[in-house]
């Protein structure tokens, strides 16, 4: 705990909550009809780059877009800072 702390306004449970909730149900409908595979593509794709890079679970995004007719893969990861700023 920092000295000035108690300076910062706090959360309540009802809106951590309440927060939480929110990050849940987004989840869930870019989920809805998305294909079975994608959740083990994302654990692959984030075993396979923690082989070369410190990342964690939330830093690799798998998505399936419509783009007009076809279905395109959307593959995003985050790397940390100190690897982004070397490359």
């Amino acid at each position: 705990m920092g000295m000035f702390d108690f300076l910062k306004p706090k959360k309540n449970t009802a809106t951590i909550a309440k927060d939480r909730l929110r990050i849940i149900v987004a989840q869930e409908r870019t989920n809805r009809g998305a294909p079975d595979y994608l959740p083990l593509l994302q654990r692959e794709l984030l075993e396979v780059i923690r082989k070369y890079v410190s990342i964690d679970v939330d830093a690799v995004k798998v998505d399936l877009v419509k783009d007009g007719d076809h279905d395109v893969l959307d593959i995003s990861v985050a790397l940390p800072e100190e690897r982004a700023a070397n490359a």
